[in-house]
């Protein structure tokens, strides 16, 4: 299990941001030693909590089998080059009553992908804001569109301290 702090959902787009408090990935990483970079590990669940956006609550949950993927190593920074994938989830506004759905191609494709950097030192996954495929459909929500790209933001502390040398 990985927790963040302040966590940042942003539709670029739209230029809205919902803020949250805090979030958690809960998954498992794989041990050993001379591993393949693909499917280092697997997020089951990201659940974001004390979400606003606008003064109005927001539930936001990305749910479902996410490999945690080694893209790269430096030996140098102890740093490793990563991304999270097969990403699918919805964002509800229960003020406004609507939603939306968060995945890459589709609505539906579970093909959302985000990239991010493993520090050892800090045991710490952060998700880049750049770099990543996500977007919204089935978008009931004012202010916001179907196929708005968003991606979103934190840096995920794991417990028990992890440490990666390769993908």
């Amino acid at each position: 299990m990985a927790t963040a702090g302040t966590t940042t959902l942003t539709d670029s787009t739209a230029n809205q941001s919902i803020t949250c408090t805090s979030s958690v990935a809960k998954g498992t990483l794989k041990t050993g030693s001379g591993l393949s970079g693909k499917s280092l590990g697997t997020v089951a669940s990201l659940a974001f909590t004390g979400c606003t956006i606008l003064s109005m609550n927001v539930s936001a949950t990305i749910k479902g089998t996410m490999p945690l993927n080694g893209i790269s190593y430096n030996a140098t920074k102890k740093t490793a080059s990563m991304t999270i994938t097969k990403i699918h989830g919805t964002i509800t506004v229960p003020g406004l009553s609507c939603s939306a759905t968060i995945d890459g191609t589709s609505g539906t494709a579970h093909n959302g992908m985000v990239k991010a950097t493993f520090t050892n030192k800090t045991s710490t996954l952060k998700v880049l804001s750049t770099g990543g495929n996500l977007h919204l459909y089935n978008v009931t929500c004012p202010v916001i569109a179907n196929n708005d790209s968003v991606n979103f933001t934190g840096g995920y502390k794991f417990s028990p301290k992890t440490t990666i040398t390769s993908p």
